[in-house]
Order: structure tokens, then C-alpha cells, then sequence
């Protein structure tokens, strides 16, 4: 399996541009990633955009922020978009990707996969691409009743205590998600564990991404 590294990516702090539909999505999608980033790459600086979130959502989103990629809370760029509605106000929602485009060049971007079954995700993916056009980005997967996982061709194979740490960030930070009956520490580590059999990973765990397009 040929493996790559981020090193001499940037001349400096490596940038990295986390994108989520919803408070807990890039936790869930890519949040062990995050992890071993932070601890791989001391300098790395995170920036961290979600775009649906009130009330107790909001606070859930600026920590999961501070817990993964230790960002301060006033620094979260949280908006307020109608859940499940977004690609009826693809306008708004694409003005943001303007304001992104003129503030960040980031080294690398983790959004949503276009082939998501969730219209939201599928929206934020396509703008991300529309944007970002000359960037390495990576679409992480989120676990759902649609269904949804396909065959993801990246992999980053996490250490244990990474995994157990995402698991335990996620649960810890999104107590408003306990209701659902998806939303516990056996989906999350189940897909870990399978992503980890599929790229042969040492640790047996991993997430994967889906990438389109690579440079070499």
C-alpha cells in the first residue's frame, strides 16, 4: 500500500480547514485524524467552520472544537442554518465559502463526502470543491441509517488511544445526541475497527477518506 505524508507541505504551520454541516460531524468523520495530526505536527494551526448550530448546539459545537484541535471557543466560525434545508438557501450558504476563500489558504480541508445521503453534507461538498479548487481535500464518512458507506480510498490508521479518546470526546461533548439510538460508542468504534481491517492497519483501527483528485 503506498503510503504519503504531510511533511513539506506547507513553509509553514501546516493549515488545516475542518468543515461540518452539523455540531459533532467532523468529530464523527474525521475527528481521530485530527488527533494524530495535532500530536504528529505541533505547529499545525485548525480552522474550524460549522454551519447549523443554536442553543445547546452551538456550545456543543465550540467544544468539540476545543476538545479535538484545541480551539478557543470565540474562534469556532459557527452560522445558523435551518437543519435539513440548506440547498434551499445554497446562496447564503455559498457566500460563506467566499468569505473562507479570501481568509484561508488552507494545506488541507476535510468536508463531507458529495455522495452523502444527507442533502446537507452533499451541499457542502459540492461548494467545498467549487471553492477550493487547487487544494488537497479529503471527504470524510459519517455512519447513518441511510446507509451511505461506500468504498473510501485514503486511510489514516490511529493508535488506540486516539480512537478511545475520539470516542470518549464525542460522547462527553454531544449529550444532546444520547437519544438517538445510533449515537454510541459501538457504532463509532465498530467503523474505526473495519476501516482499520480494510487498510491493514497495524493498530487494527483507522478512518478513511475519499479523494478525488491528487497531485504526485
Amino acid at each position: 500500500m503506498i503510503r504519503l505524508s504531510f511533511e513539506g507541505l506547507s513553509n509553514g504551520a501546516l493549515q488545516i480547514l475542518c468543515l461540518g454541516c452539523h455540531p459533532d460531524d467532523i468529530e464523527i468523520g474525521c475527528g481521530g485524524t485530527i488527533l494524530r495530526l495535532r500530536e504528529q505536527y505541533r505547529d499545525c494551526e485548525f480552522h474550524w467552520v460549522v454551519f447549523s448550530g443554536s442553543g445547546v448546539r452551538q456550545a456543543e459545537a465550540q467544544r468539540g472544537a476545543e476538545l479535538f484541535a484545541g480551539i478557543d471557543r470565540e474562534k469556532v466560525v459557527l452560522k445558523n442554518f435551518r437543519d435539513g434545508f440548506m440547498p434551499f438557501t445554497g446562496g447564503e450558504v455559498k457566500s460563506v465559502f467566499e468569505e473562507l476563500k479570501h481568509a484561508i489558504s488552507p494545506d488541507i480541508i476535510f468536508t463531507h463526502n458529495r455522495r452523502d445521503a444527507h442533502q446537507d453534507h452533499r451541499l457542502i461538498a459540492e461548494l467545498t470543491w467549487n471553492t477550493f479548487r487547487d487544494h488537497f481535500i479529503l471527504e470524510y464518512e459519517i455512519p447513518k441509517y441511510d446507509g451511505d458507506l461506500g468504498q473510501p480510498t485514503v486511510f489514516v490508521p490511529l493508535e488506540a488511544a486516539h480512537c478511545q479518546k475520539k470516542v470518549q470526546y464525542i460522547v462527553d461533548a454531544f449529550q444532546s445526541q444520547h437519544s438517538k439510538r445510533w449515537f454510541e460508542e459501538s457504532t463509532f468504534l465498530s467503523l474505526l475497527r473495519l476501516r482499520g481491517m480494510e487498510c491493514n492497519a497495524q493498530s487494527g483501527h483507522a478512518e478513511a477518506f475519499y479523494c478525488r483528485k491528487v497531485l504526485l
